[in-house]
């Protein structure tokens, strides 16, 4: 035997909804308890309210628990029978069960479960009794008085406390509570919590948005990202709603653009998010169409779409002063450092330059055969390398000594092509040279100095023998001391020889970054491990250059052998904030740098260059 339950609900429109189970037992449970089998929702039944139960092929046992009771046919009881051939009705609280008669052939009986519409049913088990409105004001009043609770306590205070501590004594409003902090969402950020109590430092106005003048009040030394009109022309095109919006925002003083929008406070003790790409290429990825007059190639992915490097190149020199322009490397630039040096002779493993290296070995810890970073020294964060000094880095090699007094070794003084005449020709007449010309430290600069100089200079010169004059001539022939690295302005007539200065940019990649210290170690795809010079060597072709005026910078393709774009299947995810600042900075960039060094910014980076020229190249 099995009872067919039959659950009716009405709908809000008067439907008829029928929901239908069936329970195959011969017992069934009533009640509000959740583990009945006919469960009742309302307080007016009980969690175990009555049983149903068959005792004959024919016959239901109704019973109901102790001190309860139903309504069987319409009369109350503690217990009682329904036949399954005629039916009947079963009343529980408000709820009515139909016991349906039995069809012919069938062992099922049905029952039908509904709530019971009668008024006096909603009389007798009113639920209102159970509510809190009976003994609550009314709704409107309740709405009303909350409202004020909230003004006054979330608005009225916090004015009045504000407004009290502006003109009350400065040591009772710092231990006074400030109700203004009822406004606060959260914490502020680890780098601004000293401003925990001093609100006014970024909220200048009462009811006003912060505005950048409150942030680079501070932060002096940071920098827009572009011109803000240029930005704007070149930002995202916005339909009708959002230009709509920005309109009403500009009215309210958010403009586009603020510090704001990307440095969010009060949300405790976190750091920024990584700038998404998307962020950038939003108006990078066809930025020629928006500012037909910009320099800057089209960007949005470096594996896909990014221009060739533009480093910053000596192209030529106005006098002494040497120019720098950003050049593409498509173009092939050549530098113009006037320097003589070729990188490929000396990388040799089996030249001269390798034996050189392993008989001074001992001394300099050579190996066998001159390495990158014999020449190359790191600057102290790595990131960089220190300008190359021909005193320490060279000199033992190409050596300026040329006599030996006493145990002390004299030299040719370095950058002081006058000074090199002068002790040459002093040696060659009989060593009678002064005192202060030897292999000691310079002299120090000074009018008095340098009179002396040229007196030494024209003593020397007056006294010069043939041989004396060959041999400053060889001194600066190409294959000389001083011609073999230097480009030498050969006098028509007598000793005025003079060296062409050397210098080089600062920095190449000026609106952009590059850190040396990860890639000491380097692993092409498909290719072993590799440190040293053979990384650097991966990436500059120096071992192939000849000439000092070969630009030994990666290109783009070059890089892209283990960079992609922010989703890549090469080894290194490159979204753009890996090189490149939001702000016009010379440093590291801040994704970088909160990665790296939690809180300190790199020493080592060069002024800023203009278009044409650049303000600090490094000159010899």
């Amino acid at each position: 035997m099995a009872f067919l339950l039959r659950n009716i609900s009405l709908s809000a429109e008067g439907r008829e909804i029928v929901r239908t189970s069936r329970v195959r037992d011969d017992l069934i449970k009533v009640g509000r308890d959740p583990g009945n089998d006919i469960v009742l929702n309302d307080l007016a039944v009980a969690l175990h309210h009555a049983t149903l139960e068959q005792i004959s092929a024919t016959q239901i046992g109704v019973s109901a628990e102790a001190g309860l009771s139903v309504e069987i046919d319409g009369i109350t009881t503690q217990g009682g029978q329904i036949s399954t051939t005629t039916g009947g009705t079963i009343k529980v609280g408000p709820f009515l069960l139909r016991l349906l008669a039995a069809e012919m052939g069938s062992e099922d009986v049905a029952i039908d479960v509904a709530r019971a519409d009668t008024d006096a049913d909603e009389e007798k088990f009113d639920t209102r009794r159970f509510a809190l409105a009976t003994t609550l004001p009314g709704k409107r009043t309740l709405a009303w008085s909350l409202a004020m609770v909230v003004f006054g306590l979330f608005l009225a205070w916090p004015i009045w406390s504000y407004w009290s501590q502006r003109s009350g004594d400065p040591a009772q409003v710092a231990a006074s509570y400030h109700a203004d902090q009822l406004w606060s969402s959260g914490p502020l950020s680890r780098g601004h919590a000293s401003l925990e109590n001093n609100c006014t430092a970024c909220h200048a106005r009462p009811f006003e948005s912060v505005r950048d003048t409150s942030c680079t009040s501070c932060h002096t030394q940071v920098h827009d990202h572009a011109d803000q009109a240029r930005m704007q022309q070149a930002g995202p095109q916005l339909g009708a709603w959002a230009s709509f919006q920005r309109a009403v925002a500009n009215v309210f003083g958010q403009t586009p653009g603020r510090c704001v929008d990307c440095h969010t406070e009060h949300e405790g003790a976190a750091q920024m998010l990584p700038t998404a790409q998307q962020f950038c290429s939003d108006c990078h990825t066809d930025l020629d169409a928006r500012l037909p007059n910009t320099r800057l190639g089209d960007a949005s992915n470096f594996e896909t779409r990014h221009p060739q490097f533009q480093p910053s190149v000596l192209v030529r020199w106005d006098g002494d002063t040497p120019v720098t322009q950003r050049t593409s490397l498509d173009r092939n630039p050549r530098e113009m450092s006037n320097l003589r040096f070729p990188h490929a002779l000396h990388l040799n493993p089996t030249g001269g330059v390798a034996q050189m290296g392993r008989r001074l070995s001992a001394q300099n810890g050579f190996g066998q055969q001159l390495e990158c970073r014999d020449c190359h020294t790191p600057t102290p964060d790595g990131t960089r390398f220190q300008p190359v000094d021909m005193e320490a880095d060279c000199g033992m090699c190409h050596s300026l000594a040329f006599e030996t007094i006493g145990g002390v070794v004299r030299t040719l003084r370095h950058g002081e092509p006058r000074q090199v005449v002068a002790d040459i020709l002093s040696f060659a007449r009989g060593n009678r040279a002064p005192a202060d010309l030897g292999g000691g430290p310079r002299t120090r600069p000074g009018d008095v100095n340098q009179i002396r100089a040229a007196i030494q200079f024209a003593q020397a010169r007056s006294t010069a023998t043939p041989r004396a004059i060959a041999s400053v001539r060889q001194a600066f022939t190409p294959d000389g001391a001083c011609g073999e690295c230097h480009q030498v302005q050969v006098p028509a007539a007598g000793f005025d020889y003079r060296i062409r200065p050397v210098a080089f940019p600062v920095r190449y990649m000026l609106h952009g970054w590059f850190d040396h210290r990860p890639h000491q170690n380097a692993q092409r795809p498909g290719h072993a491990m590799i440190s040293g010079s053979q990384a650097c060597l991966s990436c500059h072709t120096a071992n192939a250059s000849s000439d000092a005026t070969d630009l030994m910078i990666p290109n783009v393709a070059s890089c892209r052998d283990c960079h992609g774009g922010e989703t890549t299947s090469l080894p290194v995810p490159s979204s753009c904030a890996m090189c490149h600042d939001y702000h016009m900075d010379e440093g590291v960039p801040s994704q970088l740098l909160r990665q790296q060094v939690r809180g300190r910014r790199w020493t080592t980076t060069g002024v800023r260059a203009t278009p044409q020229q650049s303000a600090a190249p490094r000159t010899r």
